[in-house]
């Protein structure tokens, strides 16, 4: 079976917001496919093909897709041992790097393949390192991944508690599989410290944010971002001072051009409180330290506009997701309204994607909701420029929230917030434009025909500058969409 090409007539300001544009979307074939068991994945742009993968009880494989989403291969991944752990693929012009781990037996193991241009295996898959799982099986994720802005660097590397301290074991890899350099540092500031999120820059240094905490709500007393050097055993350690304050998150960006550290995020002026503020800082890398930090604190108009939505406590549960940094040394921080609830199976709820999954075999159900996308802009001195908020309601059960969450697409002059907008009894996918001003638009569409899958924005990637693929379901098949603005 085979969907047919849909225009979608909606506006979309990409380069010039005075332009309107319309969108076409394709669907590639359905094919069988068990949500509940089975692993998919947008590749990406290889060869001048599309490649997606998918797996299930009929094996791993990859599929090639031209440009009207025609199934031009299939190319078994015959050399996965039986049960893969996580997987993660990158792509490069000639090239499809793919990162997995596998459960062998009571160990993970840790493998890179490299494949050519038409998905085929270049060498043997190498082993790159191993952990034992405990008397439970594999109950966490043991390797972890970060790859460089142009892809040209990979580091794999593992996160260890020692002691109270933290301590990152790893190699360094280039894009044809290459180990460059091996590394291990521990950083022990004599408190339990927490880690957070960790990239790779261009020229290999490694950033990991690490933090401790205090109070309800877990909020960082104490930051900084640790700096390792390809093949180093040691950090170097940047503080960021909080001036008595309490950071509740943010997001941290790499500028590879002027050889610097964005972050961003949220404050609260108690350790228990509401957020107050939005954080900004510039570290220097040169120098170790963090230059331009900013404690913004929330205005009455802002606090008006997002009190209309969520009265109590209205920037309670948002969480940095990308910060953008404009050429004037502005920035616009993108945030999410989101969190977890649980309720027990005696105490029934019902989510619109309840059909993917069975609620009934867990006592307790976990809830999960992603509501309002939140954008705020600030000029070079942390004066806000504007601010501009998407409504959206999504609740789904034991999914992970799968269904929910947002894409976004950034044509450099341009936002688009591609999502589903649903509750318990509808949905309906959505796309949010937002202009340089932050002027907002908002428009619905809905695919013709009765069989129209259900779409996972949250999973899906930009392979260029105005193409959009997402993956979706249909039961129990799955099919890809490609969105071409």
């Amino acid at each position: 079976m085979r969907y047919a090409r849909l225009t979608l007539a909606i506006l979309l300001l990409i380069c010039s917001y005075n332009t309107g544009h319309a969108q076409e979307v394709i669907y590639s074939p359905l094919d069988k496919f068990d949500f509940r068991n089975g692993d998919y994945s947008v590749v990406g742009m290889t060869g001048g093909m599309l490649y997606t993968y998918r797996s299930s009880t009929d094996g791993a494989m990859l599929e090639a897709f031209d440009d009207s989403m025609n199934k031009a291969a299939t190319i078994i991944l015959d050399f996965f041992p039986d049960k893969i752990y996580q997987t993660r693929f990158i792509s490069y012009n000639d090239r499809i790097v793919i990162l997995y781990q596998a459960l062998e037996s009571n160990k993970v193991v840790q493998y890179a393949a490299l494949l050519d241009e038409k998905g085929r295996l270049k060498g043997r898959p190498i082993e790159l390192a191993k952990a034992k799982t405990g008397i439970f099986g594999a109950m966490k994720n043991y390797f972890y991944s970060a790859v460089s802005e142009d892809k040209k660097k990979i580091f794999i590397y593992t996160l260890n508690d020692r002691g109270n301290g933290v301590e990152v074991e790893g190699k360094w890899l280039d894009d044809s599989l290459k180990v460059l350099k091996k590394g291990k540092a521990s950083f022990d500031d004599g408190k339990i410290l927490t880690k957070g999120e960790v990239n790779i820059a261009n020229d290999g240094t490694v950033y990991m944010a690490t933090y401790t905490t205090v109070g309800a709500e877990n909020y960082a007393d104490e930051f900084w971002i640790l700096a390792l050097k390809e093949g180093d055993n040691k950090f170097t350690p940047c503080v960021m001072h909080l001036e008595d304050k309490y950071a509740g998150g943010g997001y941290m960006k790499i500028d590879n051009v002027n050889n610097r550290i964005y972050f961003g995020g949220f404050y609260a002026g108690r350790k228990n409180g509401s957020y107050d503020g939005v954080i900004f800082a510039k570290l220097d890398v040169a120098t170790a330290s963090f230059q331009n930090l900013k404690f913004i604190p929330f205005d009455d108009e802002l606090t008006a506009a997002a009190s209309i939505r969520q009265r109590k406590n209205p920037f309670d549960n948002y969480l940095a997701q990308q910060l953008i940094v404009k050429n004037d040394g502005g920035f616009v921080l993108i945030s999410e309204n989101t969190f977890i609830t649980t309720r027990t199976n005696y105490m029934p709820g019902v989510g619109y994607y309840s059909a993917f999954y069975s609620p009934m075999n867990t006592t307790l159900i976990r809830e999960y909701h992603y509501n309002d996308i939140m954008a705020l802009s600030y000029n070079k001195d942390g004066v806000r420029e504007w601010n501009s908020f998407v409504a959206k309601d999504q609740y789904s059960q034991e999914d992970g929230g799968a269904f929910a969450s947002y894409l976004l697409l950034n044509s450099g002059g341009s936002l688009a917030f591609l999502f589903n907008d649903f509750n318990n009894t509808r949905s309906r996918i959505q796309l949010a434009t937002m202009d340089p001003d932050g002027k907002t638009e908002v428009s619905s569409f809905t695919p013709e025909g009765n069989n129209s899958p259900d779409w996972l924005p949250r999973a899906g990637k930009q392979v260029a500058s105005r193409i959009l693929i997402i993956p979706c379901l249909l039961k129990k098949q799955i099919c890809f969409a490609k969105v071409v603005f």
